[in-house]
C-alpha cells in the first residue's frame, strides 16, 4: 500500500528503537502517512499496524489521541483554535466563530469552505501569546484577532491561485 519512499522513511524511524520496539515508531510513522497522502485512512492504519508489529486498534487509539492527526481528507489548509483556558479568555471562541463565519460568508465568491478545515484545539503551548492558531500542523500565528485572521485566511486562498 505505501510507496518505496514510504517505506524507507518508516525504516529510518523503526531503526530509532531497539529491536522489538518498533510499535515506539507509531506516531513518527502516522505523521510521515498524514504528510504523504494528507490524512490517516483506516487501510493506512492496518498496514502501517502490520509493518510495526502491533494491533490495528492501538495504532488506530494513537491516531485519534492527537489532535494533530486527520482521519479524513481536510482542506489544503487546517486551522486549529486553541480554545483552552488562556487563549479562552483572550477571546478565542470568538475568534473560532469568526474564522467559521467569514468563511462560510465567503462561499458565495469562492469556495474556501473546502479549502480550509477549521478545529478547536488542545493547548498548544503558547499561552503567553494568546489567542494562537496553528496552520497545517506546523505554522503557530500568535495575538490572533479579527483583521489578523481574515488577512491570514486571505492570504492563503491567494497563494493556491498561484501558478
Amino acid at each position: 500500500m505505501f510507496s518505496d519512499t514510504i517505506l524507507k522513511k518508516f525504516e529510518l524511524e523503526i531503526h530509532k528503537f531497539p529491536l522489538g520496539k518498533q510499535q515506539s515508531a507509531v506516531i513518527a510513522c502516522l505523521a510521515i502517512i498524514q504528510e504523504d497522502q494528507g490524512y490517516i485512512s483506516q487501510e493506512s492504519e492496518r498496514s502501517l499496524a502490520h509493518i510495526l508489529k502491533m494491533s490495528p486498534v492501538l495504532v488506530h487509539e494513537v491516531a485519534t489521541f492527537y489532535n494533530m492527526f486527520n482521519l479524513a481528507e481536510v482542506g489544503k489548509y487546517k486551522i486549529s483554535i486553541c480554545t483552552n483556558l488562556s487563549c479562552q479568555l483572550k477571546g478565542a471562541q470568538e475568534l473560532y466563530h469568526l474564522v467559521v463565519d467569514y468563511l462560510q460568508s465567503h462561499q458565495q465568491t469562492r469556495n474556501l469552505v473546502d479549502l480550509f478545515c477549521v478545529q478547536q484545539s488542545e493547548c498548544l503551548g503558547a499561552c503567553a501569546d494568546a489567542p494562537v492558531l496553528l496552520v497545517n500542523d506546523r505554522y503557530m500565528c500568535s495575538y490572533m484577532d479579527e483583521p489578523k485572521v481574515k488577512s491570514l485566511i486571505d492570504n492563503l486562498a491567494v497563494e493556491v491561485d498561484k501558478p
